[in-house]
């Protein structure tokens, strides 16, 4: 049995010792245009090693909010192809190159996703060439921090480096998408799973297993909302707070946290459920540690975990 420390910070700041896992959640949101919830974007920072799950609208500012120049983070993995998790890569990647405080990108940018990803960043490289031509004549431009090194993946290990393992699973987003995938990071003897955007599913479960954390994606409507056409269609591509309950019921992790938080109103007039709303529904089914993300939370996992809200609720 796993014994779960949690500490919350609200104020004061944690030494990470070399072995810790920081994850920082730089966007909890979906498509809507939100200016509290960013589009979906997580880090991870392990050792000297900077990582980047999805890279949604706002997702560079978010980086630059917290002091960390784009160029420092060289790597990006991709859940998936929908707009609200890449519609941030042309700013991430050319911002990053710039040899301003703000970029610092010295070598090219190293991009992991679904098949469909190659394909997509060569047509990003192609819309944007311009640009990148006209700074070519640049004397101080350094050119080889907007390169590109894309890879298509499959299911398993997709990178090995720095102590680092990123293990790709295959998720449930929809019957007719095949290839939607969560992540699962290990490093210093510690684990977080990332859902990705996926109905319930068992293949999920079975790479999350003794895992310490779990970022899972969650969507609800009211009972009115729920009625309507288009908050079927939408809640039919999630995870329910009951679904995701049992879940993490299943996982067992030290903690659950929530992200891509999908709270769904079809109408003006009806409004969409709360975050008390989620942590209600979710009790029903699991009686466990548990989070609701919010933008620029971090969480350290090591010996115990720390959950870190004052840069969010001061954002």
């Amino acid at each position: 049995m796993k014994k779960c420390f949690i500490i919350i910070l609200i104020f004061l700041p944690h030494f990470i010792r070399a072995q810790d896992l920081k994850i920082t959640l730089l966007g909890t949101g979906v498509p809507s245009p939100s200016i509290s919830r960013y589009g979906a974007g997580i880090l991870i920072e392990a050792g000297s090693s900077k990582l980047l799950f999805d890279c949604g609208r706002g997702i560079s500012q978010r980086l630059w909010q917290l002091k960390i120049p784009l160029g420092k983070v060289n790597v990006l993995f991709l859940t998936h192809l929908h707009f609200d998790h890449v519609v941030g890569i042309p700013d991430f990647w050319l911002s990053g190159g710039m040899p301003t405080p703000y970029g610092l990108r010295k070598n090219a940018l190293r991009v992991f996703g679904p098949e469909g990803t190659k394909e997509m960043m060569i047509h990003i490289q192609k819309a944007f060439e311009w640009d990148t031509r006209s700074r070519s004549h640049d004397a101080i431009r350094n050119n080889s921090g907007i390169g590109l090194i894309v890879n298509d993946i499959s299911e398993g290990i997709v990178y090995d480096q720095d102590s680092i393992r990123v293990t790709a699973f295959l998720v449930d987003h929809a019957d007719f998408i095949n290839n939607a995938y969560g992540y699962r990071i290990d490093y210093g003897g510690h684990s977080v799973v990332l859902s990705g955007d996926t109905r319930y599913n068992e293949n999920l479960i079975k790479y999350a297993q003794g895992a310490d954390m779990i970022i899972h994606e969650v969507a609800a409507a009211n009972a009115e909302s729920e009625k309507s056409p288009l908050a079927q269609l939408i809640l039919n591509y999630h995870t329910s707070p009951e679904n995701a309950g049992k879940v993490f019921n299943r996982i067992k992790p030290r903690l659950a946290v929530y992200s891509h938080i999908a709270l769904i109103t079809t109408e003006p007039t009806i409004p969409p459920p709360s975050v008390k709303d989620l942590i209600s529904r979710t009790r029903t089914t699991y009686n466990g540690p548990l989070e609701v993300g919010e933008d620029l939370m971090s969480f350290i996992i090591g010996d115990k975990i720390v959950v870190n809200r004052s840069i969010a609720e001061n954002k």
